[in-house]
């Protein structure tokens, strides 16, 4: 098991190994053999990035047996899914920001976020383990008021992409097995989500095969697997942090 990060160090960046308080620095390609360098940095003088820059990230919806009988929804037989645009990323630490000309509900929404780590097209559900790389935490963050803000058509890609809203990290981390792990969701000190992820309807090996039939997955490459109950709006000032076992916690501010 490893937990790999990205970051800045006076001004270049660079990735690494994660163990306690210290980065073990590598060279090369994170999701091809990389190799350390010898350099070992203290996280205190990093800045993290997104562990990954995904090429697309990907989110499902309805993924939770919990949430789904709570919304009286049949649970779906395929991934229901959109893309959250490229450019709404954000690394643990780093600041929610509210849409400029929008004053709605502002909703966080704690996940488990798979990361792809080998080109992945039309591979079958018994030989996908090789192509995850490991898995992080995510905020999937929604301007809930534009969802259904336009009668005639829901807008899940543009009320989850603005600048910002693309939540994940702090780390990813290899060798965990995800059905065994979950998901808790702080606001402001107070619990909100607390749900494991062996709740979930198709599990991650299914999902990465299911999708690798539509649209071909590349390294660094992130699927945000749904959310369970508990889900609820931040106010400008509040402090969200999602914690993972085994990756850690995503911490993020939430302000104008």
């Amino acid at each position: 098991m490893a937990r790999w990060m990205r970051f800045e160090h006076v001004g270049v960046s660079g990735f690494g190994t994660l163990e306690n308080d210290s980065i073990t620095v590598y060279q090369g390609d994170m999701f091809d053999s990389p190799t350390a360098t010898g350099a070992v940095l203290s996280l205190d003088q990093v800045a993290p990035t997104t562990p990954t820059i995904p090429g697309k990230m990907l989110a499902l919806w309805n993924n939770f047996h919990a949430l789904a009988a709570k919304l009286s929804l049949d649970t779906p037989a395929e991934p229901l899914y959109w893309i959250k645009a490229n450019g709404c990323y954000l690394a643990t630490g780093g600041t929610i920001r509210k849409p400029p000309a929008y004053d709605g509900k502002v909703v966080f929404e704690g996940e488990i976020g798979i990361v792809i780590g080998r080109v992945c097209g039309g591979v079958a559900e018994a030989d996908v383990e090789p192509y995850i790389f490991g898995y992080t935490c995510i905020n999937d963050v929604t301007a809930a008021g534009v969802l259904s803000k336009d009668p005639s058509f829901q807008q899940w890609t543009r009320s989850k992409s603005f600048d910002t809203f693309g939540v994940f990290g702090p780390v990813v981390a290899t060798g965990l097995d995800p059905m065994a792990l979950t998901v808790r969701t702080v606001l402001n000190g107070q619990e909100r989500q607390n749900y494991p992820v062996s709740d979930m309807v198709i599990p991650p090996a299914k999902i990465v095969s299911m999708i690798s039939h539509d649209t071909t997955l590349h390294p660094g490459d992130v699927i945000c697997c749904g959310t369970s109950v508990g889900v609820g709006s931040m106010k400008p000032g509040s402090t969200v942090e999602v914690t993972i076992d085994g990756i850690g916690t995503l911490s993020n501010r939430y302000d104008e």
